[in-house]
Parts: C-alpha cells; structure tokens; sequence
C-alpha cells in the first residue's frame, strides 16, 4: 500500500470520499541522478529513476489506520521522528486526509550510465561525461526558542538510505 496526505479539502480527497470504490489516481515521483552530457546536443539526457503507480485511492477513514499511516510519513521522513513530534490535534486530522493506493499497478522506469554518442561525434573536442546530482542535509539548526538546542539523535548526521 501507498499511503499519502493531503488536505481535506482537496479535490482527490473529497472524490474518495464520496466515490464507494476509490478514485482513479496517478502517483509519480522522480529522482534526478546525474545530468548526462554529450558531444552532440541531441544526445543530451538525464540519469533519472522514476516509478508511477497507478490505481484507486480510496479514503482512510479508521483513526487506528489514519494514526498509523501519518506517523509512517512522518518517519518515512525522518526516521524516529513521530516519537519525538506531537501527532496531530483534532482539528489538524480534520483537515487532513489520507488516502491508501494499493501498489498493484506500478511501472519503475530508469536511465543510467554515460553519453552515448554517434561514432563520428566522439572524434569531436567537446568534453562528454556525467554532472552528478546530490541532495544532502547539513546540520541542525535549532528553533531559538528552544531551552534545550541539542538535536536528537535521529537528526544528528542524518541520512537518508
């Protein structure tokens, strides 16, 4: 299962949960590796993993099942997290809607490795190769208001796998 949030408000949120068996939906995401870059402007391209799922989304509406759900996100986020966080207030579940996707329609496509230029290009002066694409996290910076600035642990050198 997918699970995913989104303002109760929301068209797709409000379609679930009107709709007995789910509403059509589409979740992409894409992770950018690298900037592939050629001899040859056409060749151009992207290292990339991308994974749409497509499916009915149907309305979480059991509060066990909702509680469980958004303390994974938060997790999935930053490992530990929920533990150290207050779970949402009535009024902020009230404006939150999770939905759960079964994962039975899933399609992973992906790009790798170098340039891959025409024979004759690759005599050409122009330097081809990869532009490595990194995300990463930099210390903690803790809320002036705090009485203790520490971070947790769960934040100290994080990384996600």
């Amino acid at each position: 299962m997918l699970y995913v949030h989104a303002s109760s408000g929301a068209k797709v949120a409000r379609l679930a949960a009107a709709a007995d068996d789910g509403v059509p939906v589409s979740v992409a995401v894409t992770l950018v590796d690298a900037l592939v870059l050629a001899r040859s402007q056409f060749h151009h391209s992207m290292n990339y993993r991308s994974v749409t799922v497509h499916g009915r989304a149907r309305l979480v509406t059991d509060a066990a099942e909702r509680a469980t759900a958004l303390a994974a996100v938060v997790d999935h986020v930053a490992p530990g997290r929920a533990a150290e966080s207050r779970p949402g207030d009535r009024q902020e579940l009230a404006a939150t809607a999770v939905l759960r996707l079964p994962l039975e329609q899933a399609v992973l496509k992906q790009r790798t490795g170098m340039p891959k230029d025409d024979e004759p290009d690759l005599a050409l002066p122009h330097w081809a190769g990869l532009l490595p694409v990194r995300t990463t996290f930099g210390a903690p910076e803790p809320a002036p208001e705090l009485a203790d600035p520490a971070p947790p642990a769960h934040l100290t050198g994080y990384r996600r796998p």
